[in-house]
């Protein structure tokens, strides 16, 4: 899962060790903890874990989770382009770790994956600017969008076809210092590459999706943006593996149950 953080960056992990929560920051294989979020300006404490003893969780603890539609024009089909990002929240009760079992409904009959690239908000944004709306993503992560594409159909909202508990996989770290605008990100199945498309392909950009929802809901730290899905996608089973692999980030990986 670990690759050398290139010059520059800098990947944060939220992780359990033993009974212990903490945040730390990710050197090569070696966990550093930090003395609070990272998100609050948070020290090294001296204490360090290496990787592969602890349990790495979801990086952030989002006061909110919001996730853009139609956002790639790969993904598009038929429909027409939007004219604004096409919004809509997943509750936080959806969040499942790095390494977490997706689990599939019972009664779902064409649940799908949907890699993305995941914004991390740093601070309160009420009516920002475009410059505000940049200078408040933290970080990025990756996510995936899991979504029951028949209630998505059927249903009035999409509260269970986007929010069913573990529907929102995200990690394994948030990471600072990429240009998050031109980012290669891959979906995975089973290893065979079911998605590929770069990040500068998004119909609407990282700080215009942060700026335009700033606008009706006042964005807190910690709130997380799924920013959209590229080209199609297709049922997963109980049993497969998904993958979301992006560019200077990371693998999330998850299994079907």
């Amino acid at each position: 899962m670990q690759a050398q953080s290139p010059t520059g960056v800098t990947r944060y992990v939220r992780f359990q060790a033993g009974s212990k929560i903490a945040y730390g920051v990710l050197e090569g294989d070696t966990v550093s903890e930090l003395t609070g979020s990272y998100l609050q300006g948070a020290k090294k404490k001296g204490a360090k874990h290496p990787l592969n003893s602890v349990m790495l969780l979801p990086p952030v603890e989002p006061p909110k989770i919001l996730a853009v539609g139609l956002n790639y024009k790969s993904h598009l089909g038929q429909r027409t382009p939007p004219s604004k990002p096409e919004l809509f929240f997943k509750p936080n009760t959806c969040l499942q770790k790095p390494g977490g079992d997706i689990v599939i409904p019972k009664e779902s009959k064409n649940t799908h994956y949907e890699g993305e690239l995941v914004l991390v908000v740093s601070k309160r944004l009420r009516n920002a600017s475009r410059e505000e709306a940049q200078a408040a993503i933290f970080g990025v992560t990756c996510g995936n969008d899991v979504s029951e594409r028949d209630w998505q159909k059927d249903d009035l909202q999409w509260w269970r076809a986007k929010g069913c508990d573990t529907f929102g996989p995200v990690g394994p770290w948030v990471v600072t210092g990429l240009n998050y605008g031109n980012l290669l990100l891959q979906t995975r199945l089973n290893g065979e590459v079911v998605q590929k498309q770069s990040t500068s392909d998004l119909l609407f950009d990282c700080p215009a999706m942060v700026q335009f929802a700033s606008q009706h809901v006042t964005l807190e730290p910690g709130d997380i943006i799924f920013t959209g899905t590229p080209q199609t996608t297709k049922k997963m089973n109980r049993g497969d593996t998904v993958e979301v692999d992006i560019e200077g980030i990371g693998v999330l990986r998850n299994k079907l149950v």
